[in-house]
């Protein structure tokens, strides 16, 4: 393998992705880079998955594709090595010249990923169970759709036991630039902030009974 086979393959932190150029279309979510592309017709969508499917078999490296009737989801990641390198950096941006050739708008504000997570004092003795129910694939503390059609579920260690404790939560990942209208969204429709501690990572809200979601970003985890 050659040495720029070798750097390709190198591991990117989430601060040199989000701070590259000629990535506007995209933004980081779980370690991944997502955008949506405003299509407005199917047929405009086949030509644009179509346009992109070439350009990856010229790549050797290719997107996840998502084709609704107004528009296409894309997410790149390098599964070889579990997480962002210069291939797609380069696909990125690359897609991104295609969509500019057809006039095709990209919206990442409206991409998104949704986690289950669940708190436990003893995540061995759950995980055989929820992958059982779930169809997944244990890995590390989560479990983890490889159709990447249902969202992923992962345990969070606690040591409260108290029958009242809170134990599932939903985790919605944003991009950085959206969170804090999503925030305000949620307190505008009757929750309560709880927790800004760890934020640009993640905030912590109550709807208004008293169940937890988390308001996640890409930032501060670096």
């Amino acid at each position: 393998m050659s040495a720029k086979d070798e750097a390709d393959k190198q591991l990117l932190a989430m601060s040199e992705v989000s701070g590259a150029e000629g990535l506007d279309d995209w933004r980081v979510l779980l370690g991944a880079l997502h955008t949506r592309y405003l299509t407005r017709r199917f047929a405009t969508g086949l030509e644009l998955v179509d346009r992109i499917g070439a350009a990856a078999e010229e790549a050797d490296h290719h997107p996840d594709i998502d084709l609704r009737y107004f528009h296409v989801n894309l997410k790149l990641v390098s599964h070889d090595v579990g997480g962002l390198t210069r291939r797609d950096v380069a696909m990125a941006r690359r897609i991104s010249e295609v969509a500019a050739e057809l006039g095709v708008s990209a919206a990442p504000d409206r991409v998104q990923a949704v986690e289950i997570a669940l708190n436990t004092t003893d995540t061995g003795m759950l995980l055989p169970f929820w992958e059982a129910v779930l169809g997944g694939d244990a890995s590390g503390d989560e479990i983890v759709d490889r159709g990447g059609d249902s969202p992923g579920m992962w345990f969070q260690g606690t040591e409260d036991v108290s029958p009242g404790a809170m134990r599932f939560h939903v985790d919605v990942t944003v991009p950085h630039d959206v969170a804090h209208d999503r925030i305000w969204a949620a307190l505008d429709a009757g929750g309560t902030l709880v927790d800004e501690s760890h934020a640009p990572a993640f905030w912590v809200l109550h709807d208004p009974q008293g169940n937890a979601a988390c308001i996640c970003t890409s930032q501060g985890r670096d």
